[in-house]
């Protein structure tokens, strides 16, 4: 546990010298969500319908950005074959850099999300049911993500395959998110995001550390 500890608390110290992903992540997410008005036209009634779908497909898109240095920097200093040999798992590696993807990324996108549906003119009265949806949502994409940025690593042109191997793994948790967002009565939207999470919290480092043992060989 220590091990695990040290690893996450070590990971956030990068990802803070590295802020400017973070950032850039961000910063497409929110100027994203503004392009939509100038498309589709300021009515109301056309954004309060859209807002939460919006949402939703900008923070997928921007949680993506960051995502082809969470392995990529320790594969090309060596670092990551340090880490293997460490005696920590390599699921326990793999978790804790998704982790620590949610924590700089996914974290502060669901916490401007709010801003951008209001913005969007979303119908207030969704707008806490859009961010109870966007917490599980962002933690099933860092994990999404974090898979498929080990399957991906060391590849050629990875950073279009990336991708290419997340979104269709994350189009499940789009549909169900966004419908939480805007249904009268999302208790099953809820408990399906719940059954994905709980899915995917064992089994996509168990499969990103079988990658990232044989990208290491």
């Amino acid at each position: 546990m220590n091990a695990f500890r040290a690893l996450l608390t070590r990971e956030l110290r990068l990802a803070l010298r590295h802020a400017g992903d973070s950032m850039a992540a961000l910063l497409f997410f929110i100027i994203a969500g503004t392009m939509f008005p100038f498309a589709l036209g300021p009515a109301p009634s056309t954004l309060a319908v859209i807002a939460p779908g919006v949402v939703w497909v900008c923070a997928l898109l921007a949680a993506l950005l960051p995502l082809d240095r969470l392995f990529s920097a320790d594969f090309e200093d060596g670092s990551l074959d340090q880490l293997l040999l460490s005696g920590l798992p390599a699921s326990a590696i793999a978790l804790a850099k998704m982790i620590a993807h949610w924590l700089t990324t996914g974290l502060p996108l669901l916490l401007i999300s709010g801003p951008l549906a209001i913005m969007l003119r979303a119908d207030v009265a969704h707008v806490p049911a859009l961010l109870l949806s966007l917490l599980p949502g962002t933690l099933i994409l860092s994990l999404f993500g974090g898979l498929g940025a080990a399957i991906t690593l060391g590849a050629r042109r990875s950073t279009i395959l990336l991708p290419l191997i997340t979104l269709p793994l994350t189009i499940p948790v789009l549909i169900f998110g966004a419908a939480a967002a805007t249904s009268q009565h999302p208790k099953a939207e809820f408990l399906l995001l719940a059954a994905i999470l709980a899915f995917t919290v064992p089994l996509a480092p168990l499969a990103a550390a079988a990658a990232l043992r044989a990208a290491a060989e």
